[in-house]
């Protein structure tokens, strides 16, 4: 038989819940966060945090906005423990901020639980114990009473210890860990006993946690687990119901979505979903997705790329350039086809107008973001995008029979290097291709007057070595110049497409010209850049007719 079997799992099973109500309703208010970085993030890492580190990710969680932060698990580490005093002793917790502690429902470790927190303003007592069918049955060998007990009797010690210490404004939270592979009607029994002694009301709400310590079923499974949880759980009003969903599936944040949509109150996870195995909910992909639907999350995710230092600094894990909202490359396109719908939906996207803009889910500025990193060039990308960069970056607007021309010349660049081609190495090969091409056709010096309907130019040029004095009239001075070539070249000129237009004072430049010449019926492009149009004009056919003259040469 193979190694690879799929018979040997069994499918998860359907909840009986009969007209669920949560797949008709929508998130219009952010849960309560709780960020459990430095506790379940912490143990996950191959190197745990020093102090330094958990110090800094402790103050940008607070800056982010967090008014929940589990902080440790101080009766099972030493380390834990004196980051938690430190915290308290030298002053470093906003008043409105609760810190939350972990501990299992033992008696000792409670009362050690309970020593670590001492002297704090506001504080989260966290106990859990499992209650899951496979742990009952093969870790504890217990029935469900003896699990009852044991929860019962760690929550006796909280009350017991937060008696001690009247001082502090304490919370309390119970955990049936593993709650996804526990039976419903357990779970619920397990936590009307907890609540039994705990005596939770409207004005001191319990939090009842219910986590997917394994995930285990489909996203809407859960939430169906939910559902039926808080339908049938006691003093429902007094209760605070949080989630807690791990990714082994790859659907924390889905399934924490649903389960809010399930009835849920409260959302534990990590940033950017850092956590044991494939790690915990993702608190700023959920944040995001409820801010990208007009839902204000309640956090502020506006520095991204500052919070992003912070968790790569205090990990030691580099956050993936495709993770949502925060990779490096989320808001980058590469598709031609894609560069050209965003940079056309840019164009008609104006201040105070609701966000809408193909591929592009948020506002990139919001997270702080700049544009010239949506766009980025290799040799999938398409004309619209080369020129959006061209244009944010250089102030270049080329004209669409510019762009389809050197989009080919990228193209190929790219091609060769089998590398992304960065906005300076653009800007380099349009200089290369348009603005730095020698060829016998100078310009020395103009000067032009309107004549009645006409203009009439003068214009000194050199060829080769001789220097000429060239005479024409026309509509317009680019119609009289290319009269005067004409009379000189003996070719026919037309010009086929022209464009110019002024360029910022950045680029070294006051206006730039592009010019299609056709020269005996084969065209030929003309850029120039100059602090005069008329100038850049005729140096633009100058740089046609130049060109006109290398491929003739290469012919001959």
């Amino acid at each position: 038989m193979s190694s690879f079997d799929h018979r040997k799992y069994r499918p998860f099973p359907a909840i009986d819940l009969p007209q669920r109500h949560w797949p008709n309703q929508q998130i219009t208010v952010a849960p309560q966060w709780c960020s459990v970085d430095l506790r379940d993030g912490n143990q996950a890492l191959v190197e745990p945090m020093s102090v330094a580190r958990k110090t800094a990710l402790f103050k940008q969680l607070v800056t982010i906005g967090f008014k929940q932060i589990e902080v440790g698990f101080p009766a099972a580490s030493e380390a834990d423990y004196n980051f938690v005093r430190q915290l308290i002793e030298h002053h470093m917790i906003p008043d409105d901020v609760s810190i939350q502690v972990l501990t299992p429902a033992r008696e000792e470790l409670i009362a050690r639980s309970f020593e670590a927190l001492r002297g704090a303003k506001r504080a989260i007592v966290h106990l859990y114990n499992s209650t899951s069918t496979i742990q009952r049955q093969r870790v504890f060998k217990q029935g469900r009473q003896g699990i009852v007990d044991i929860a019962v009797a760690g929550a006796r010690a909280v009350a017991a210890g937060a008696a001690q210490q009247p001082q502090t404004h304490w919370q309390f939270q119970y955990s049936p860990e593993s709650f996804t592979a526990t039976e419903l009607d357990f779970a619920v029994a397990v936590c009307d006993a907890v609540n039994d002694v705990w005596q939770p009301s409207v004005e001191q709400p319990v939090i009842i946690n219910l986590p997917a310590t394994v995930e285990l079923s489909t996203a809407n499974v859960y939430a169906d687990q939910i559902e039926w949880f808080c339908r049938h759980i006691s003093r429902r009003g007094a209760l605070v119901i949080s989630l807690h969903t791990h990714n082994d599936r790859g659907c924390a944040v889905a399934a924490a979505e649903l389960g809010l949509m399930a009835g849920a109150d409260r959302v534990e996870g990590t940033l950017l979903g850092n956590g044991e195995r494939t790690g915990n909910m993702d608190i700023v992909t959920c944040a995001m997705n409820l801010y990208s639907r007009g839902v204000d999350p309640g956090l502020d995710l506006s520095r991204m790329d500052e919070l992003i230092r912070t968790v790569e600094d205090c990990t030691g894990i580099a956050v993936h350039p495709r993770h949502p909202y925060a990779g490096e490359l989320v808001f980058t396109a590469f598709s031609g086809s894609h560069q050209d719908a965003i940079r056309k939906c840019l164009a008609q996207q104006h201040s105070g107008q609701a966000w809408d803009v193909a591929y592009l889910p948020i506002d990139p500025g919001d997270v702080g973001r700049s544009y010239q990193e949506l766009i980025r060039i290799n040799s999938q990308s398409g004309k619209g995008g080369i020129a959006w960069v061209l244009e944010q970056d250089r102030g270049i607007q080329m004209p669409r029979w510019l762009q389809i021309e050197f989009s080919a010349v990228v193209q190929q660049h790219a091609e060769q290097t089998r590398a992304e081609v960065p906005a300076a190495q653009l800007w380099q090969l349009f200089r290369q291709y348009y603005l730095e091409q020698d060829g016998p056709w100078q310009l020395e010096g103009y000067r032009a007057r309107r004549q009645g309907e006409c203009d009439e130019v003068e214009v000194q040029l050199r060829c080769a070595q001789c220097k000429l004095v060239l005479h024409g009239s026309g509509l317009g001075v680019v119609d009289a110049f290319v009269a005067a070539l004409e009379g000189e070249t003996g070719s026919s000129l037309v010009v086929a497409q022209y464009s110019e237009h002024a360029l910022g004072h950045s680029t070294g430049g006051a206006a730039m010209a592009y010019i299609q010449l056709s020269v005996d019926g084969r065209r030929h492009t003309g850029v120039a850049r100059s602090s005069d149009i008329v100038e850049a004009s005729m140096l633009a056919i100058l740089a046609a007719l130049n060109h006109s003259a290398q491929q003739q040469s290469l012919v001959a």
